[in-house]
């Protein structure tokens, strides 16, 4: 397979030098008459000579319709990095987010907290009893 890779490229290279110069208006013809290309193409596209010389010589490039390449407008629009935290629009939209979250797993966090606190008491006053000789109640739950 490999060794078809250069005719392939070559009769690629060949289509599309031909299809240009079919798809080109008169008027960006350089050097020679359309029809003279053409035949150029088709007749030295073997040897690569037709299609490159087209592409070199034979038509007239323009540039983009803004005015610039796509690379330099990235330049000219290059804007600054700035980290996360250094950002007030973003900080202040996690603040504004997560308001509202918040509020809700507060008041679930403070009940469990209280639950807890509840637990550890019970458990600490029944080891209290424990090491005291007193007979602990039963486990309640």
């Amino acid at each position: 397979m490999l060794r078809y890779l250069p005719f392939l490229l070559v009769l690629a290279l060949w289509i599309y030098a031909f299809i240009d110069c079919l798809n080109t208006p008169e008027e960006e013809v350089r050097g020679l008459p359309k029809v003279v290309w053409v035949i150029i193409i088709l007749l030295f596209g073997e040897v690569l000579v037709g299609p490159v010389a087209w592409l070199v010589a034979g038509k007239t490039r323009h540039a983009p319709a803004g005015g610039a390449t796509p690379s330099q407008w990235h330049r000219d629009h290059r804007t600054e990095f700035v980290a996360p935290d250094d950002n007030p629009e973003f900080l202040k939209s996690l603040k504004d987010e997560n308001k509202n979250e918040n509020k809700n797993e507060n008041r679930r966090d403070e009940k469990l907290l209280k639950d807890w606190e509840a637990d550890l008491r019970r458990r600490e006053d029944e080891l209290k009893r424990r090491e005291s000789g007193e007979d602990p109640q039963p486990p309640q739950g």
